[in-house]
């Protein structure tokens, strides 16, 4: 989210710090909440557009979750020895998907995927890259008072042209 002035139809464009430094890419502004504006952030734009030069598209890994970011009380940071207090509850999953196939279930909070601790929904969103389709992969979460290790297969996102068809 950002300050930055948008209009509707001429405007976007880089999001620069006081250095300068492209951060992110402005990207909609929400005109009824105060003209709240938000910006992609430049690793995930960098990210977007390398593939599109690179395949003409995105594919991204589908595991068939929603989840929110949430703040993990401290005392449960200390007991299990996590490496940062935010994690991702999960919020549902969709029948049939890997979520559900893996034992996912909600209320599960999501805090490693592989190796790679989940902090917020935009850390695991950048982690299901084309790369994890198809690819066993382990998560770690945490049921009630249970640390789990489960283990999912991402499958391939279906894009809007193969809804179509």
């Amino acid at each position: 989210q950002t300050d930055a002035a948008l209009n509707p139809g001429n405007s976007g464009g880089p999001l620069v710090d006081s250095r300068g430094q492209v951060i992110g890419v402005n990207t909609a502004v929400i005109l009824p909440a105060q003209g709240v504006c938000f910006a992609i952030a430049i690793d995930t734009a960098k990210f977007v557009a390398g593939r599109l030069i690179r395949d003409g598209r995105i594919v991204r890994a589908y595991i068939g979750m929603a989840g929110t970011n949430i703040r993990l009380p401290r005392r449960m940071v200390r007991f299990y020895r996590l490496p940062a207090e935010s994690a991702v509850a999960v919020a549902s999953v969709e029948a049939d998907s890997p979520a559900e196939r893996a034992g996912l279930k909600p209320n599960d909070i999501l805090i490693a995927y592989g190796s790679q601790s989940i902090t917020t929904i935009d850390t695991l969103l950048r982690i299901l890259s084309d790369e994890h389709i198809g690819v066993r992969s382990s998560v770690t979460i945490i049921r009630g008072t249970e640390k789990l290790t489960l283990e999912i297969v991402p499958t391939r996102r279906k894009s809007r042209e193969d809804q179509a068809s």
